[in-house]
């Protein structure tokens, strides 16, 4: 199996968002309030030799 392939399974299995939540978030309820991130508060994590993004609020 090559690179790209074995890393789309991966990503497929593991990290993809599921259609049986329709790409919601596990809160449905939209918050009163969103807090706000910086730049440097977020990480970006890349999949898939880079085709797909996740970003992250980087741990404290």
């Amino acid at each position: 199996m090559d690179y790209l392939t074995a890393e789309f399974t991966e990503y497929y299995n593991t990290r993809r968002a599921h259609m049986e939540r329709e790409h919601l978030p596990p809160v449905r309820e939209e918050p009163d309030e969103v807090e706000t991130l910086t730049m440097d508060q977020i990480e970006v994590k890349s999949y898939v030799g880079g085709l797909v993004k996740s970003f992250e609020r980087k741990a404290a």
